[in-house]
């Protein structure tokens, strides 16, 4: 039967059940206009005394932008409980489809995949490895000229000697967050991570049975609110993840705040994953330190890097850790059993990129820089739009709280009536509701496109309250 709230079908807008003796099946097409997650399942209560009673045993699955099919006698994990993807790839899957149901075009600015091309020399690297023959299984860690390597450029840029025993190669950055949460936290250990934050810091300290601990970010996007951090800290403390520049916030945590946070390790005896994927990609003259390169951290830092972002090599799928050389010993099975090892030619890739001329990498931070200043001028012209300057990675956390309505609601009409895609604050935390998230990495004319777009749509919305609009001056 046809579900109808005076305005369009809510078997589109919500949902539709379908059941069988064995399966219930609940399915939903995107978030619909106004409808959080609790709102549906309070639809589909309402409606479910419609269907067929015969199966009243079945569960029911509530869930955004897929289709669940859980057998009756089926329950999963406790340490799944509260796991989730990142909501980038469900934005990406549903702006594909709006592309193939409307025939239009939409603007992508809800992922962080650079425009530019990978550099031809690491291509042709990658090229000749895979002519050479070189396909076979590699050593777990990682081939020991990319590992040396590495340990070279870590020295070289954070100021502190690096072995290459404390280099861990893998298939992206995000083995070395997850098997370092494996590696180091036991059941109830708690993990402070940045809300918002990137979304596997949660993901990493599920699956290790940890209690994720997220502590809110100042308004600017920075650095953590220090006061609230510090009432976080507890003897179950076992790691802090600092990811600066951040993703989503772009913001470039001070060094005043960086060393605290060294202070506070070293007094309450915790370990700092330094995710700095985006340390190629910083704005600002004066560059802050890695607490990797303080004293008395290298012991206690496991310092997360990567070739995706700096060297335009998403696809690659090659990242780096450096950590004490007795947890890359635990490291080694890991990968062994998870992965296997990184593809040789992927790794022939990574020694070019580090090796060949690093021109690129700075032509690319400039050109970021302008994008970003574009985005930041137009977004703080907008009514009821406030837009802190991010000072790094390549990402802008406009505040459209002013509207009214929720991040996933706004995101929802970006995408549907303006035809263009960016991420709710909300993928990031819950202290990123009020938020949305723009990748600026597209070319500029699209990035102007983009803006346009959002600012008509946005034009057609009213204000209900005041934002921080103020609070910045509308240049970078």
């Amino acid at each position: 039967m046809p579900w109808k709230d005076g305005r369009r079908d809510l078997g589109r807008k919500v949902g539709f059940i379908s059941f069988s003796p064995s399966v219930s099946v609940v399915g939903f097409v995107g978030l619909g206009q106004g409808h959080k997650t609790c709102c549906k399942g309070a639809l589909l209560r309402q409606y479910y005394r419609r269907v067929d009673r015969s199966h009243s045993g079945c569960k029911m699955t509530v869930a955004d932008s897929q289709v669940d099919v859980v057998p009756q006698d089926f329950l999963f994990p406790s340490r799944l409980q509260g796991f989730e993807s990142e909501g980038a790839y469900s934005v990406m899957v549903a702006a594909s489809e709006l592309e193939k149901r409307t025939g239009k075009k939409v603007i992508r600015l809800e992922i962080g995949q650079p425009s530019e091309p990978t550099p031809k020399h690491i291509v042709d690297a990658a090229c000749n490895s895979l002519q050479a023959g070189e396909t076979g299984y590699t050593l777990p860690l990682g081939i020991a000229a990319l590992r040396e390597e590495i340990a070279k450029h870590v020295s070289e840029t954070r100021g502190v000697i690096v072995s290459p025993k404390e280099v861990v190669v893998g298939p992206g950055a995000k083995p070395g967050l997850f098997f370092t949460a494996l590696s180091i936290l036991h059941p109830g250990d708690e993990v402070i991570y940045p809300d918002p934050g990137f979304p596997t810091y949660k993901a990493m300290s599920i699956i290790a049975e940890a209690k994720p601990v997220p502590v809110p970010m100042r308004p600017d996007g920075k650095s953590f609110d220090m006061t609230t951090l510090e009432k976080a800290i507890s003897p179950k403390t076992k790691l802090l993840i600092l990811n600066s520049p951040n993703n989503p916030t772009g913001g470039v945590m001070p060094k005043e705040d960086i060393l605290h946070i060294a202070e506070l390790a070293q007094q309450h005896n915790f370990y700092v994953v330094a995710d700095e994927i985006y340390s190629r990609l910083v704005y600002t003259e004066e560059k802050p330190p890695s607490i990797f390169s303080l004293p008395g951290m290298k012991e206690r830092t496991i310092l997360i890097d990567g070739f995706s972002k700096a060297y335009s090599m998403t696809g690659f799928r090659l990242g780096w850790a450096i950590m004490p050389e007795f947890l890359t010993k635990k490291m080694e099975p890991l990968l062994v059993h998870a992965v296997g090892c990184t593809p040789p030619f992927v790794q022939a890739a990574g020694l070019a990129a580090l090796r060949g001329s690093q021109e690129s990498v700075e032509q690319m931070a400039k050109e970021y820089q302008k994008r970003r200043d574009l985005v930041v001028k137009e977004l703080n012209s907008i009514p009821g739009v406030w837009c802190p300057i991010p000072e790094g990675a390549f990402y802008a956390f406009p505040d459209v709280s002013s509207f009214g309505m929720s991040s996933k609601q706004i995101a929802n009409i970006l995408l549907e009536k303006g035809m263009v895609a960016v991420l709710p604050g909300t993928d990031f935390g819950a202290n990123g509701e009020g938020r949305i998230r723009i990748s600026y990495v597209a070319p500029m004319d699209m990035l102007k496109e983009g803006l346009k777009r959002i600012r008509e749509t946005l034009a057609t919305l009213p204000t209900v309250n005041s934002n921080n609009n103020n609070n910045n001056n509308g240049t970078a």
